[in-house]
C-alpha cells in the first residue's frame, strides 16, 4: 500500500497529542487539555473519511473540515503556551500543527483548483 504523507503525520500526531493529554491531566488541566484531544484527533479522522469520500467534492468538504480541526488544535496549543497554564514545552507540538495545517492548505487549494 502506498504511504500517504498526510495520513501518517495526522496519525503520528494524534498519538502525541494523546500522550500530552495525559500530561496534562495529571497537571489538572481538563479544559483545554479537552478541547486538543478532540481536535486533534479530529484531524486524521477526517482525513481518513476524506480519503474515502465518493466524490472529489466529498474529498475538499472532509479534508477541509481537517484543515480547520488543524488550525484549531493550533490555537488551544498557543493558548496553553502564552497562558502559562503548564509548564509542559509545548513548541514541538506548535510546529508539527503549523506543518499540518501548511500541508493541508495545499491540499485544499489544489483540489478547489481541480474542480473548477
Amino acid at each position: 500500500m502506498k504511504k500517504n504523507l498526510i495520513q501518517d503525520k495526522s496519525f503520528d500526531f494524534a498519538l502525541s497529542m494523546i500522550g500530552l493529554y495525559k500530561q496534562l491531566q495529571t497537571e489538572k488541566e481538563f479544559v483545554i487539555s479537552n478541547q486538543l484531544l478532540r481536535s486533534s484527533t479530529s484531524i486524521g479522522a477526517n482525513i481518513e473519511e476524506a480519503i474515502a469520500g465518493q466524490s472529489k467534492k466529498d474529498f475538499l468538504s472532509k479534508i477541509s473540515v481537517s484543515l480547520k480541526e488543524a488550525r484549531e488544535t493550533n490555537y488551544w496549543l498557543k493558548l496553553l503556551h502564552q497562558s502559562e497554564l503548564t509548564s509542559i514545552d509545548v513548541s514541538k507540538y506548535l510546529k508539527v500543527s503549523l506543518e499540518l495545517i501548511t500541508i493541508l492548505s495545499s491540499i485544499v487549494k489544489t483540489t478547489k483548483s481541480r474542480l473548477d
